[in-house]
């Protein structure tokens, strides 16, 4: 008599391939993260590493800005900042999934710990759940971070802080990247290929 053995159902199969796709890459050293204050001219130092041929990925404060305001919504750092963390944490792992398809090193305009960083800097708790992703989502164990520069500071539709809030969200920043045990590479206050010309000779250093 033939012996029945249970087989997975679809919803299993499907589930463990998820848990599967969902595990983090080992190799981190090639993701390098540039965070700062808003203002710094990380962007601009990110758009000309790209023209280089490295990976990036995109900011998510100011895309989730353009989006929610674009629809009306509510994920809004002066509207309800800890939804606006949410969407951040969300862009910030979707961010990391497709860096891992990606070939080399990949430059990330912030990282998750950022996330921690702004919700400690609107004094709001940070839920576990963002202490588990600050461990589980990790970076080169150098972290290049744009320290303020007022000569370049400029406010805008999504950019409505000051340069004190500025410089705030900097400070946060740094320690909080260095309590999550990074090792901060200040950027210089050069022009933008003074800068990719520091990150590129640096770049052996993240090995």
């Amino acid at each position: 008599m033939k012996r029945w053995t249970k087989q997975p159902s679809v919803y299993e199969k499907c589930s463990r391939r998820a848990g599967e796709q969902r595990r983090v890459v080992s190799n981190v050293d090639r993701f390098i993260v540039v965070t700062g204050g808003p203002g710094s001219g990380k962007s601009t130092l990110l758009e000309a590493l790209e023209r280089e041929g490295f990976g990036r990925s995109v900011e998510a404060g100011r895309g989730i800005i353009q989006d929610q305001v674009a629809i009306s919504g509510r994920a809004l750092p002066w509207k309800d900042p800890a939804l606006f963390a949410e969407m951040m944490l969300a862009w910030e792992m979707r961010s990391y999934r497709i860096a891992e398809q990606q070939q080399g090193r990949v430059f990330f305009d912030r990282g998750v710990p950022d996330v921690a960083g702004y919700l400690r800097l609107m004094e709001l708790p940070v839920p576990a759940y963002v202490e588990n992703a600050v461990k589980t989502f990790r970076y080169n164990p150098r972290v290049l971070i744009a320290p303020p520069w007022e000569e370049i500071f400029r406010q805008d539709r999504e950019r409505k802080q000051d340069f004190v809030e500025a410089v705030r969200t900097y400070e946060v920043l740094a320690s909080t990247y260095a309590e999550y045990g990074y090792e901060l590479v200040e950027l210089p206050c050069r022009p933008v290929e003074q800068r990719k010309r520091f990150v590129v000779q640096s770049m052996g250093g993240f090995e």
